[in-house]
């Protein structure tokens, strides 16, 4: 186990709206805003979506088991922004692509100051992972 201490810093609040793309919506924020860390909560409706629901078998490197939502569902969810190279990498549970908002959807982005924390391609599982 390895692990930084830091402190809260900069809080964002968001309001997404009908057909926007979340995390396109929070890689821009994160960008815009030069946030390196941080954490976020998420409530509100999504339209669509592409989740991992597990890999096919439990073997490295892992092969992702996709399924899309296809119809608006309510969520509720919490994630981590931390950059890769030079862009940040969001990650929201098991959400990976075609993240559209139903109606509205709302974050609270805290940004989280004192941490190098960063992701990192790991060569052995084929992920990014965080590196502290």
């Amino acid at each position: 186990m390895k692990y930084q201490t830091g402190k809260p810093g900069r809080i964002v609040i968001v309001r997404f709206e009908d057909k926007d793309d979340l995390l396109a919506g929070l890689v821009k924020i994160a960008r815009d805003e030069n946030i390196r860390a941080a954490v976020f909560h998420l409530v509100g409706g999504m339209r669509e979506g592409s989740i991992v629901v597990g890999p096919e078998k439990d073997e490295f490197p892992p092969t992702p088991v996709w399924k899309k939502l296809g119809e608006s569902h309510e969520v509720v969810g919490f994630g981590t922004i931390f950059w890769q190279d030079n862009e940040p990498k969001v990650k929201v549970g098991c959400l990976r692509a075609d993240s559209e908002t139903f109606l509205v959807l709302e974050a609270v982005i805290t940004e989280i100051e004192g941490v190098t924390a960063q992701r990192v391609l790991d060569p052995v599982s084929g992920m990014v992972l965080l590196k502290l």
